[in-house]
């Protein structure tokens, strides 16, 4: 009989995971590059108990996020370094658009450890003789749009496969003898991520083919329980 766990995943369970993270990210249960990491697992995952691992954490079904238009206006909340630096990063709540203004200094947002309480984050950043860098988490969509005047703006991210319901960090760009950079984990300080930690420690030791592991341990144990069957009816049977 197949165990309940090793029943294959669909599309459609799939997706369902995906909303049902995304949902628990809005909640301010999960930061961006828990969610991240996790949304990239549900994609790849083709059991039903993988997909379960990602959510045993988090509520059966979360509270829906009431409409944009139900919620009052919040104004753009504003990095800014004028001749200096401004640096954000850390453990942080993103419940507003952003903004970050570089002039001859530099202003560092650091998204990864953030709690993203919006459905994609909005990020205006203008350069003027100076650097605005964005970290993310690789595996987001960024949206990079604006202009560069003897400047530059650029994205350095890992991003996900295309038709992915990933996380989406949208930013206007505008460089006047300055800099707007997005940058991605593998070009920044990694940090330690929880699930992918997880995942990678597992790989340490047990090798690549974990999941082959995995049904080998179970296999094993299911012919332990069969052969201690086989000697209770042996013994009472009296032999």
């Amino acid at each position: 009989m197949t165990d309940p766990g090793e029943v294959r995943a669909s599309d459609a369970e799939r997706e369902a995971v995906v909303e049902q993270l995304r949902v628990a990210s809005v909640e301010g249960r999960l930061t961006l590059v828990e969610l991240t990491d996790r949304t990239e697992a549900a994609y790849s995952a083709t059991t039903h108990a993988e997909l379960a691992l990602l959510t045993q954490d988090l509520p059966a079904g979360g509270a829906v996020p009431a409409p944009a238009s139900a919620r009052p206006e919040r104004k753009r909340r504003w990095f800014v370094g004028v001749m200096g630096d401004t640096k954000r990063r850390g453990s942080w709540r993103i419940d507003q658009e952003l903004g970050a203004v570089a002039v001859m200094g530099d202003v560092l947002l650091d998204l990864r450890e953030a709690e993203v309480r919006t459905d994609m984050v909005d990020i205006t950043a203008v350069s003027v003789m100076g650097d605005v860098k964005i970290i993310v988490p690789d595996g987001v969509h960024v949206d990079l749009d604006g202009m560069a005047i003897m400047g530059d703006k650029k994205i350095d991210v890992l991003e996900a496969p295309p038709g992915m319901n990933v996380p989406v960090v949208r930013v206007h760009a505008y460089a006047v003898m300055g800099d707007v950079k997005v940058f991605g984990d593998s070009r920044a300080k990694p940090l330690r991520r929880g699930f992918a930690a997880w995942r990678e420690h597992w790989r340490q030791l047990h090798g690549d083919d974990w999941r082959e592991l995995g049904r080998q341990l179970r296999h094993e144990g299911r012919e332990l329980r069969r052969q201690l069957g086989g000697e209770r009816d042996g013994l009472g049977r009296g032999y």
